[in-house]
């Protein structure tokens, strides 16, 4: 049995993501309570693996099916790998990727899941994970135990590894099964351009469900200019139609991290605070003293949003 740790690496364009070293640098830590190595899959081209330092070693496999994420040839690619490093644990994004991955490999690999995974640790000769269930509402430790494992990891519930030094790159040849994948990506629609990036913002000013009314927008829009800062939104605003998708946080949105994040009628879903979690400053508003909006802020205040963003706004102003 292998006490290696592997992960996936997930890129945008050329970058490697986020996520990516939140789960290397847990990977380092098990890894290294362990005696194994710390290893991660990339997939594509290889431009990248110099992006991916920590890690002991970054395994390559390229192919033509590869170039974009299609599920049926990354989850081949990665039953191969798996098959030829042996890792004893699994680390993967509860993102899109994670999710279409975790469940297929579980049967494929034979080996248990853990999915909406918050922390990982190890507890004698066992792995503990710390899960999400009912929407978050209830943390879960279940004992991983066997020779082999897999965890989905929820974005933002672990600090990043800052990058250093180079690992040592292993190219694979590709399975032959990814010369007669079904699936392949048609076209990839990219954000419309000329809005704000969120993502780029030291403060956001972030509204929910709360608000209302489309209506109401205008008064996180005065308190937003007020303050220097763009107005972001949870998913049932976008889905409204009432501000662009470029806007969204989330884990079907854009990740943020901002050093101040104003969160007015958002309750808290698993999958905004995945998006928003890692904010330096987190001030929430939201007159249910139970929403889970609370658990993550520094600040918080069950006072009415339309007392407080207009009261907000005049006292910014001078």
């Amino acid at each position: 049995m292998s006490n290696d740790v592997l992960v996936l690496a997930e890129r945008v364009g050329k970058q490697i993501t986020d996520s990516t070293y939140e789960l290397l640098g847990k990977a380092r830590e098990l890894a290294d309570a362990w005696g194994g190595r710390a290893e991660v899959a990339l997939f594509g081209p290889s431009e990248g693996a110099e992006q991916l330092g920590g890690a002991d070693a970054v395994i390559c496999i390229d192919h033509p099916a590869l170039s974009d994420y299609v599920p049926e040839a990354y989850e081949t690619a990665l039953l191969h790998v798996l098959t030829q490093r042996a890792p004893r644990l699994l680390l993967l994004s509860n993102a899109t990727v994670g999710l279409d991955l975790g469940a297929a490999l579980s049967v494929r690999w034979d080996a248990p899941l853990a999915a909406y995974a918050v922390d990982l640790a190890v507890d004698g000769d066992a792995l503990v994970a710390t899960t999400q269930i009912l929407g978050g509402k209830i943390l879960a430790e279940v004992e991983l135990g066997g020779s082999r494992a897999i965890a989905t990891v929820v974005g933002g519930s672990l600090p990043p590894m800052t990058p250093a030094g180079s690992a040592e790159v292993v190219t694979l040849a590709p399975p032959a099964e990814l010369d007669s994948s079904r699936m392949s990506v048609l076209q990839v629609f990219e954000p419309s351009g000329g809005d704000v990036d969120i993502t780029a913002a030291d403060m956001l000013v972030s509204i929910g469900r709360g608000i209302g009314s489309q209506d109401n927008l205008e008064l996180a829009e005065e308190l937003a200019q007020a303050l220097g800062a763009p107005v972001s939104a949870s998913r049932p605003i976008i889905d409204a139609g009432w501000m662009p998708k470029t806007r969204q946080v989330g884990k079907s949105g854009l990740k943020v991290k901002p050093k101040a994040y104003l969160a007015f009628g958002i309750s808290g879903a698993p999958e905004h605070l995945e998006g928003m979690r890692s904010a330096e400053l987190i001030i929430a508003c939201n007159t249910d003293a139970k929403a889970p909006i609370f658990d993550v802020a520094h600040y918080g205040t069950t006072v009415d949003l339309f007392d407080l963003m207009p009261a907000l706004a005049e006292k910014v102003k001078g």
